[in-house]
Parts: structure tokens; C-alpha cells; sequence
């Protein structure tokens, strides 16, 4: 089973930007699309950007513009560059395949406030 591990989160003043990172292990996750996930306080998980194994990217409106997916096959890994951040992108963000297939990290904690 793969293992998920995300990183890159922190404190950042509204309009900043954080890079978060994804590195899975035990399995290539290169033949999967792969998403990036949020869940605030109180709400649902939410895709909110996915990739598929060719590289075609897709985004929920709430972050279309601000946020771009990209994978890494030869590090196994998926990234998250996010810009313009504003209080509502306050979560912690997940990464796992477009499906949820894989058992869930624990997450990286976003925070953005001024």
C-alpha cells in the first residue's frame, strides 16, 4: 500500500504563497491521477486540484488561477504551488489519487491570516 506524506504548510499573510509537497512511498504512483485535497474546520474534504498521469490538470473554481498541481514521476512525488492565498484556503491540505485509493496522510495544515 502506498504511504503518503505531505509537507510544506505553515503561516502566511493573505496574498502569500506556499509550496506543498507529496511524497508517496512502497509504490510508483505514476500511472495514477493524483489530487490534492482539503478539509476545513467543520466541512467536507475537497478535491481541489488534480493531475492526470499524462499531466493534464484540472481545479475547483475556488482555486482556478491561484493554485497549479504538478507531479514529479522520477521522485515519486506531487506539489501544490499555491499564490494569492486567502483566509478561506485555511485548511489542512491531503494528497491522494483522484479516487481516494490510497490510505490518507496525515496532512499539512495551511493557515492563512494576517
Amino acid at each position: 500500500q502506498v504511504q503518503l506524506v505531505e509537507s510544506g504548510g505553515g503561516l502566511v499573510q493573505p496574498g502569500g504563497s506556499l509550496r506543498l509537497s507529496c511524497a508517496a512511498s512502497r509504490k510508483s504512483i505514476s500511472r495514477y491521477a493524483m489530487g490534492w485535497y482539503r478539509q476545513a474546520p467543520g466541512k467536507q474534504r475537497e478535491l481541489v486540484a488534480e493531475i492526470t498521469s499524462g499531466g493534464r490538470t484540472n481545479y475547483a473554481d475556488s482555486v482556478k488561477g491561484r493554485f497549479t498541481i504538478s507531479r514529479d514521476n522520477v521522485k515519486n512525488m506531487v506539489h501544490l504551488q499555491m499564490s494569492s492565498l486567502k483566509p478561506e484556503d485555511t485548511a489542512v491540505y491531503y494528497c491522494n489519487t483522484d479516487r481516494g485509493q490510497f490510505y490518507w496522510g496525515q496532512g499539512t495544515q495551511v493557515v492563512v491570516s494576517s
